[in-house]
C-alpha cells in the first residue's frame, strides 16, 4: 500500500515535481532540503533521467510508494556547497547521485562497498531517511547527500548524457563484469531495446562481444544493428529464428520490465550461460525448474 512519509521543514527550500497518488501525474511540489552536513555535498540539479523504475513508483506498482514522491535517481548537476569533513568534492566541481543516498555502512555488504544489498539502504527517492523524513529525488532543483553516494563526473562527459550511466548505465554494466560476461568474442545477448537495452549494447560492444540484440519488434532492427553497432538481431516471436539460435549464447541482459515469457531466453543459452534479469517486472514469473536442471 502507498503511505505518506513525515513531513520536516529543513532550512533549504527545494522546488520540484511530485506524484500525489497512482495516479503517476506530477504537479509543483515546495520542499525543504537539509542542510549541509560536514560529510554532505550540495549540488544544483542540471539534467535527471528517466528511469522506468521512476515510473513503477509514481503508480505504486511495487506496492511501497511513499507520497507526495518526488521521482528521479539519475541526476546531475554542479556542486554548491560541501561539507567541513568532505574530501572528495569541492564547488564547481561536476557530480552527480545514481539509486542510493544512504545505507547502515556497518554490515558485511557495506563493508565489501556492495552498499546496493545492504538490508538498509536507502534509495534516493520515495524511500524514509533514518530520521523517518522522505527522500526526494532529482526531479528538483537541487540535492544533499553524503559524499559517499556522490559521484565526480568527469569534465569531458557532457552532463546531459551522464545521467542515466548513474542507473540505466551501471544497472547493465555490472552485471556483465561481475558474472564474467565481458570478454573479447564472447556471444551476449540483450533482450529488450529500451533505456537498459542500448546501455547493454553499447558496454557489451565496448568489451569486445558479439551482441545479439533479442526483441518482440521488427522495427527495432535498424537502430540496433546501424545505430548501436550490434551484430544481430533476434525476433522473440519467431520459433524458427528462436531455434536456430538455440545454445549460442554466453550470456543475456534481459532488461524488459513488462511480463514475458521467459523459459525461451534460457534455451538460447550455452551450458553455464549465464541470464540475468535487471528489469523491474512487477508479476511473478512462471519458470519451470526442469530448464534450469538441463531436461526437456
Amino acid at each position: 500500500m502507498a503511505s505518506e512519509g513525515k513531513i520536516i521543514e529543513h532550512p533549504k527550500k527545494a522546488f520540484g515535481w511530485a506524484a500525489r497518488d497512482t495516479t503517476g501525474v506530477l504537479s509543483p511540489f515546495h520542499f525543504s532540503r537539509r542542510e549541509t552536513g560536514e560529510k554532505d555535498v550540495a549540488f544544483k540539479v542540471l539534467y535527471c533521467g528517466i528511469c522506468h523504475t521512476d515510473l513503477h513508483m509514481m503508480h505504486n506498482e511495487w506496492g511501497n510508494s511513499i507520497y507526495p514522491l518526488v521521482p528521479g535517481h539519475e541526476l546531475v548537476g554542479v556542486v554548491t556547497e560541501v561539507g567541513s569533513k568532505v574530501e572528495k568534492f569541492k564547488v564547481g566541481d561536476k557530480v552527480g547521485v545514481g539509486y542510493m543516498v544512504d545505507s547502515c555502512r556497518s554490515c558485511e555488504n557495506c563493508d565489501d562497498n556492495v552498499e546496493n544489498y545492504c538490508p538498509q539502504l536507502t534509495v534516493t527517492c520515495g524511500a524514509k531517511y533514518r530520521d523517518g523524513t522522505i527522500t526526494y529525488g532529482g526531479y528538483s532543483d537541487s540535492m544533499v547527500a553524503d559524499e559517499h553516494f556522490v559521484i565526480l563526473i568527469p569534465d569531458n562527459l557532457p552532463l546531459d548524457v551522464a545521467g542515466p550511466l548513474l542507473c540505466a548505465g551501471v544497472t547493465v554494466y555490472s552485471p556483465l563484469r561481475h558474472f564474467g560476461i565481458d570478454k573479447p568474442g564472447m556471444n551476449i545477448g540483450v533482450v529488450g531495446l529500451g533505456g537498459l537495452g542500448h546501455m547493454a549494447v553499447k558496454f557489451a560492444k565496448a568489451f569486445g562481444s558479439n551482441v545479439t540484440v533479442i526483441s518482440t519488434s521488427p522495427s527495432k532492427e535498424k537502430e540496433a544493428i546501424e545505430h548501436l553497432g550490434a551484430d544481430s538481431f533476434l525476433i522473440s516471436r519467431d520459433p524458427d529464428q528462436m531455434q536456430a539460435a538455440k545454445g549460442t549464447l554466453h550470456g543475456i541482459i534481459d532488461t524488459v520490465s513488462a511480463s514475458h515469457p521467459v523459459l525461451p531466453l534460457i534455451g538460447l543459452l550455452k551450458t553455464n550461460g549465464k541470464l540475468v534479469m535487471v528489469g523491474g517486472v512487477a508479476k511473478p514469473l512462471e519458470l519451470p525448474a526442469s530448464s534450469l536442471l538441463g531436461e526437456s
